[in-house]
């Protein structure tokens, strides 16, 4: 499958260190949590999540990210899907939770959208480290309540979105979806296996890519080998038990990097 070519129209600084580009392509069929494989051109072809059918929200963290931050309006990159399984819901209405973490606040926020527009009842537990790094409060506010918890207190509860977690009634939802720093996740993970919920959770997971379709293996997990492109990245909390989750993640060689 061939990129391809999205011009950019419109940036946005969502925070210090990420922004959202809007491009002139419209994913009508996306569903919320799917991925597009970034080409940015000399440098790397990389997995972002998008954030709306037409755009995607970047965290500057390494050579292809800091190369889109050098783009403009009017320039271009090439996009390749939606690709993967996204997060799940029924359009009878459930009541929701969403847990986002830093930028894995970018895949949930159409879930949010999706799920109020279905008519469920959704909350979210928004986290990050510090005020100017939240991302979306307004937009999941529109989709229904949103619990706030910062790092360094500037904000909402001061700690982590498990400390939120905690005091709520965990048994009332009839889904949580779940996405952030994979650290946070296998946190967000033990907490809800303690409190015998697991079946009703979904995380998606970040991992190396190099094809994005399922074929090079190169995201395959262990111990089940699903992989995550195309199994994934949307997991249900049963499918990730005795998984490397929260362990080990793979570089581009194959080789472990401990989290």
């Amino acid at each position: 499958m061939l990129p391809l070519n999205a011009t950019i129209v419109k940036i946005t600084e969502e925070s210090p260190s990420v922004k959202t580009f809007f491009f002139d392509l419209q994913f009508e069929t996306m569903e919320p949590g799917q991925f597009v494989m970034v080409w940015v051109r000399g440098v790397d072809e990389v997995p972002m999540g998008l954030s709306r059918k037409n755009s995607i929200t970047v965290q500057k963290v390494g050579e292809a990210t800091s190369k889109l931050f050098e783009l403009k309006e009017g320039d271009s990159f090439g996009l390749r899907g939606p690709f993967g399984r996204g997060f799940s819901f029924s359009s009878e209405g459930e009541k929701i939770l969403i847990v986002a973490g830093g930028v894995g606040a970018a895949p949930l926020s159409p879930y949010a959208d999706a799920a109020f527009a279905a008519g469920s009842e959704v909350h979210t537990i928004l986290g990050a480290r510090s005020v100017e790094d939240l991302l979306f409060e307004e937009r999941f506010a529109e989709a229904g309540e949103v619990y706030v918890s910062t790092d360094d207190g500037s904000k909402g509860t001061k700690g982590f979105v498990t400390d939120v977690l905690k005091g709520l009634n965990l048994l009332a939802y009839d889904r949580i979806a779940v996405c952030g720093p994979e650290i946070m996740m296998a946190s967000v993970f033990r907490l809800l296996e303690d409190r015998n919920v697991l079946e009703k959770a979904e995380f998606s997971l970040h991992r190396y890519f190099k094809c994005g379709i399922g074929v090079c293996g190169a995201c395959c997990m262990d111990k089940s080998g699903l992989r995550v492109c195309k199994d994934g990245p949307v997991f249900s909390g049963v499918q990730l038990l005795d998984s490397e989750l929260g362990k080990y993640t793979r570089d581009a060689s194959g080789r472990r990097v401990k989290i």
